[in-house]
């Protein structure tokens, strides 16, 4: 069976080519902005829903349209080339918390719907082509860890479910429009493991292919994810699924990002993103790091040869990305490294065999 690549292949790697590829900052930021109460995100639709609805930013894609699309366009104005639909917990595995399993096509398909909207918009302003990448989030869920210290055999979730979920969500979003796939925040790589084996099975029924970009996070300055393995092993997991970048976002700043950006860049034999928070969370869990000092860090990224896409997570807007498509403008796009064939396994660590 013929699996087709799309256009956007080529498209993104000739802008990749010429320089760095800029992605947008944080839905979640800029959603409270908004101030939204209860019956802000409830709107007329879910008035008399049974559980609160508050916090569930991707029912916004329903309630609130008009809001979401001018968060994607107030990014791709700043500079962003792409932006990330508002589907960061679009699962039934997510949305079960709300009792609403049976909106997660919907909301995903107007999710990229907006996104694409947005992206037209503002190529209609200046005839840069945009992209929207679909966002897919880690759910609430592990399926390498018991969330019960007392049973260290449970599992919430399991391998199947999370594709069964993820496969859902992202035919969801390639039918709403989305040009790539982003699997993002992966904390669990089995997660992500999941979450690459149903997109292949989605791309094989539809005889189709788009680009996927991987972005995990390093949960704490130990340098691992949450399940343990270090960027070189996480790349060691995943380098089979041929990702059209692999990257960090989440969890840390810039500055505490630099090594394991640097790790992954020295490594991985395709792009590399970096979407960072602005700094580290203060005693209040906000973020204090201004667009021109996370401007300077990333700048620094840019100017070392680390980088092919950069972006903003927790705590950024669109100044943010504004500043930042500034600082890594005057600067090449890294240069993918020509990496030896070799056996390269992973546990928690890293393995290569040399002979």
């Amino acid at each position: 069976m013929t699996v087709q690549p799309t256009d956007t292949f080529d498209a993104l790697r000739a802008a990749a080519a010429e320089r760095i590829l800029v992605l947008d900052g944080a839905m979640g930021t800029m959603i409270q902005q908004l101030k939204l109460d209860e019956a802000g995100y409830r709107g007329e639709r879910f008035k008399t829903w049974n559980r609160d609805l508050k916090g569930n930013n991707d029912l916004l894609n329903l309630t609130r349209p008009e809001a979401v699309r001018d968060i994607h366009l107030a990014y791709f104005l700043a500079g962003a080339d792409m932006v990330e639909t508002n589907t960061f917990s679009g699962t039934t595995i997510a949305m079960a918390d709300y009792g609403m399993e049976s909106l997660v096509y919907e909301l995903n398909f107007e999710g990229a719907r907006l996104a694409k909207e947005a992206a037209r918009l503002a190529e209609a302003k200046d005839g840069r082509r945009r992209f929207v990448a679909g966002a897919i989030g880690p759910t609430n869920r592990t399926a390498s860890i018991s969330p019960d210290v007392n049973d260290p055999g449970f599992r919430a979730t399991s391998f199947d479910e999370l594709a069964t979920a993820y496969g859902e969500q992202a035919g969801a979003l390639l039918d709403g429009g989305a040009d790539l796939l982003l699997i993002e925040t992966i904390f669990d790589t089995l997660n992500a493991k999941a979450a690459v084996f149903a997109i292949e099975r989605l791309f094989e029924a539809r005889r189709i292919r788009v680009p996927v970009m991987i972005s995990g996070t390093i949960t704490d300055l130990s340098g691992r994810t949450l399940s343990g393995q270090t960027p070189e092993a996480f790349w060691n997991s995943l380098r089979h699924a041929q990702p059209f970048s692999i990257g960090l976002n989440c969890a840390l700043g810039a500055k505490e990002m630099r090594a394991h950006i640097d790790e992954l860049s020295r490594i991985a034999d395709t792009f590399v993103c970096a979407y960072p928070n602005a700094g580290l969370p203060n005693e209040f869990g906000l973020y204090d790091e201004s667009p021109e000092a996370m401007a300077k860090l990333v700048g620094e990224f840019a100017a070392s040869g680390l980088v092919n896409i950069v972006g903003g997570c927790c705590g950024t807007t669109p100044d943010h990305i504004g500043a930042l498509a500034k600082a890594v403008a005057p600067h090449a796009p890294r240069a993918i490294p020509e990496v030896a064939p070799r056996l390269r396994l992973s546990g928690l660590e890293p393995f290569e065999m040399r002979v």
